[in-house]
């Protein structure tokens, strides 16, 4: 009987193995987008060699990579309702009977257009751009910088909260730019910006990183984007810049464009915003990969530290994120995090600010096994948390009556705020949980210390000086009690659809209004 022999059998079986595992590659990439050739520089800009007399070498080398993007979205409407005037009118109703008092308006559809850029970050045609672009698009058409080519591209996903969107051409060896390190970008280096602004054609301008990390710049605090981190630019954008390169001065993509504060006509006025290419660059590999952006989640509320806070906390300076709720069922809560401690560390990177913290606990993936170093009543403590998945972003006991007379004597902590204990009828108005346990702010002089210190009406005072509060009776009585030069309150507050706890630090000191409870 015939055998094969032993070295033969060993190879037969290496070649075997060989071709399950290719097997099981494509099995498991069925169904997904594979990760296209993607080029990163993380080294710093040379910031030692002198200014050139051109910038011509560096738009050479990018300006082939960004497109304009051209998307059409239809758009439902209807005329005004016409009101019948003789409707109402007994005569003619005796004739006619009773007729619609509305003629309800035709329907009509138009088709909208709008212009933005892109830039192409892959040979095989990946485009980078900014969501609102291409968002509710029936039909987004990509023309490339030499303006002979024009293409429809789809939407392989967006990222509303970064504003960032990916499209796909069907292309190859494109002019793919080379992405670089947002991080190592610092305040004065030179930038270009290149896009298509109010389609006149590709055009570039230069200027410098006027800021970074910029986030709530709007007035009033206004929010664009939920992630906001922006990268500050005097280099002039347009609309039709948006979703454009910003590119540092080796030719890396850094940003991409995204907003203005505009002049009164609507164009550029030397602030420009553009979202940074590391954060950018996470939501477009998450995107490519698995079709939809999913963040980490702590469970915690962060708020910043002012200076009243930091000395409440006896804290050495006012960097760091103040924990001012932990809510149930969450990473946070399983890992021993408690309302009071100031996070200052995120996986061994400093925490600035609530800001700070929220992007670095969203750039890591579900499942990451994080270290939060923090202090608490005083002390450093480290502690290791595995993060969740961050749900998506939503809208988000009757205590008994009591009249207690506060003591003017004893009642500085809180000068001029008016208190009230939480009725039913309260917590129905207001939208409060039944959770929720503490004093009604009823009042809050606009001279006073709390004012100052950020407390409002319809705020519910739930702890003075870390001890908790039920009812007004217990916020005078804890006023009264209360020592030093400083009060230490955690407070709930709504916003709109929104609530959740802060701290506030205010001043103990007298001012002429006293505390009172409201009748």
């Amino acid at each position: 009987m015939n055998r094969f022999p032993k070295r033969l059998l060993g190879l037969f079986a290496v070649v075997a193995n060989v071709l399950a595992l290719v097997f099981l590659f494509h099995v498991n990439s069925w169904g997904r987008e594979i990760a296209p050739d993607i080029k990163v520089e993380t080294t710093p800009v040379n910031r030692d060699v002198k200014l050139g007399i051109s910038f011509a070498p560096i738009v050479k080398k990018t300006a082939p990579s960004v497109v304009s993007i051209y998307s059409t979205q239809t758009i439902h409407f209807r005329t005004r309702p016409f009101r019948n005037p003789f409707s109402d009118d007994p005569f003619f109703r005796q004739f006619f009977g009773d007729q619609p008092a509305l003629n309800g308006g035709r329907e009509f559809t138009r088709k909208a257009q709008s212009l933005g850029s892109g830039v192409i970050v892959s040979p095989d045609g990946y485009i980078l751009t900014a969501n609102h672009v291409v968002d509710g698009a029936d039909e987004i058409k990509v023309a490339i910088a030499d303006g002979k080519k024009e293409f429809i591209a789809k939407v392989v996903g967006t990222d509303p909260p970064t504003d960032i969107a990916v499209l796909k051409i069907d292309a190859k060896d494109l002019p793919a730019i080379t992405l670089g390190d947002s991080d190592q970008l610092e305040v004065g280096d030179i930038v270009l910006a290149i896009g298509n602004p109010f389609r006149i054609g590709q055009t570039v301008t230069m200027g410098i990183v006027s800021a970074m990390r910029r986030n709530n710049f709007l007035p009033g605090g206004q929010i664009i984007n939920q992630y906001e981190d922006f990268i500050q630019t005097d280099a002039a954008i347009n609309p039709g810049n948006s979703g454009g390169a910003l590119v540092d001065a080796e030719g890396r993509l850094v940003g991409i464009n995204t907003a203005i504060i505009p002049n009164d006509n609507g164009g550029n006025q030397g602030i420009g915003f553009a979202v940074p290419v590391n954060l950018a660059r996470h939501s477009m590999e998450r995107l490519i990969n698995g079709g939809k952006v999913t963040r980490g989640f702590l469970g915690v509320a962060p708020q910043d530290v002012d200076a009243n806070l930091a000395k409440s906390f006896n804290l050495p300076g006012q960097n760091g994120a103040l924990v001012s709720d932990v809510f149930p069922d969450t990473p946070a809560k399983k890992a021993g995090i408690k309302s009071g401690d100031v996070i200052v560390e995120f996986n061994g990177k400093e925490v600035a600010d609530a800001h700070s913290l929220q992007l670095m606990v969203s750039e890591c993936a579900p499942g990451t096994e994080a270290t939060v170093k923090l202090i608490r009543d005083g002390l450093a403590r480290t502690i290791t948390v595995t993060l969740g998945e961050r749900p998506v972003e939503s809208a988000n006991n009757q205590n008994e009556s009591g009249n207690s007379k506060p003591d003017d004597s004893k009642t500085d902590a809180l000068d001029g705020v008016t208190v009230a204990d939480l009725s039913l009828q309260t917590r129905e108005q207001l939208k409060i949980p039944n959770e929720i346990k503490g004093a009604l702010v009823m009042e809050v002089d606009p001279d006073s210390n709390s004012a100052e210190a950020g407390l409002k009406q319809g705020d519910i005072i739930v702890e003075i000086n870390r001890q908790p509060v039920n009812n007004a009776g217990d916020a005078i009585k804890l006023c009264g009690q209360a020592k030093g030069d400083q009060i230490l309150l955690k407070v709930w507050h709504r916003n709109g659809n929104l609530s959740g706890m802060h701290y506030l630090g205010v001043e103990n000191t007298k001012k002429e209004s006293k505390q009172k409870q409201s009748p």
